[in-house]
């Protein structure tokens, strides 16, 4: 059973990205020299040796590929400075424009399959891919760091998104609430006052797992919005975490208050908000989003 399904991921696979066209990505190269062009120009110099290693490929094959690069006038070797025994590989001028033209039309291939993708399902097909390397090459599949950063393109349109996805799937909120995310972080870009306004980007494994925005809402007062931890980052102390940059970064722009909204079934984030020193200020019962809420504004003096 296990070893069909591999083999139909193979077949599904191969047949998904062209491996088996007769030329790679439109080019006049096969698989197997794309791959050789691909290596000598991501290393600039290297040997046989360790080409064969990282491909997985025979000595008498390799050679026979390397030969009809060099006869085409792709590639070059050249006795090894440090060691006369060995040839070092490099692509030539020619063999660097294919490089450059076959990684270009890799490039855009692979953005325009995900583009067809929703944003969750891009960074589930990501993970996924992630996972699979990880197993097979025996490595673990998270190194768990999480690092944090300013918003960039791009950015926006995924705490949009995430929004929505999130909070349908865990609250059963509708669509309404993905377009209060859109107004506010709309809002955000268009009169981004950078000297005392902020967003900040989680990220692991180069994926965004996390966000928190800190805006102006007087000249005194700043108010924190779009707090949102991915599952898979929750357990972290990420919530914890980008509160706390709200709180430093309103203090250090002069802020004498902290204030936000949000809901009194939303435990983790309320949780976290109360033992940073934020008090109840208010309660208000509302029906938005497809639902029956209680909403709470929470304040901190700063």
């Amino acid at each position: 059973m296990h070893v069909d399904a591999v083999r139909r991921f193979n077949r599904f696979y191969t047949r998904r990205v062209g491996a088996l066209r007769a030329g790679m990505v439109g080019s006049p190269y096969p698989l197997p020299e794309a791959r050789l062009i691909y290596e000598l120009g991501r290393r600039r110099q290297c040997t046989a040796t360790d080409l064969g290693e990282e491909l997985d490929l025979d000595p008498g094959y390799l050679s026979r590929l390397l030969q009809g690069l060099r006869r085409r006038g792709l590639a070059r070797a050249e006795r090894s400075a440090q060691d006369a025994r060995q040839s070092l590989l490099s692509l030539t001028a020619k063999g660097r424009k294919a490089f450059r033209v076959l990684d270009t039309r890799s490039r855009d291939e692979v953005a325009g399959m995900l583009a067809r993708l929703p944003g969750g399902e891009r960074s589930r097909l990501v993970e996924a891919m992630g996972t699979v390397e990880s197993v097979l090459e025996g490595k673990p599949s998270s190194s768990g760091e999480i690092s944090l950063r300013a918003h960039r393109p791009g950015d926006i349109g995924w705490v949009v998104s995430r929004h929505g996805a999130v909070y349908a799937a865990e609250y059963g909120w509708d669509e309404r609430f993905e377009a209060l995310v859109a107004e506010i972080a709309a809002k955000f870009i268009t009169e981004l006052d950078a000297a005392r306004e902020r967003c900040w980007i989680a990220e692991m494994d180069g994926e965004p797992v996390g966000c928190v925005f800190l805006v102006k809402e007087k000249n005194t007062v700043a108010k924190l919005r779009l707090l949102l931890v991915e599952p898979r980052a929750r357990g972290t102390g990420l919530g914890r975490r980008l509160v706390r940059e709200c709180i430093a970064f309103a203090r250090e722009k002069g802020y004498r208050r902290l204030v936000l909204w949000t809901q009194s079934n939303l435990a983790a984030a309320r949780a976290i908000y109360k033992s940073e020193g934020f008090r109840l200020a208010k309660t208000e019962k509302h029906a938005s989003f497809g639902v029956r809420l209680t909403g709470e504004y929470w304040e901190l003096k700063l």
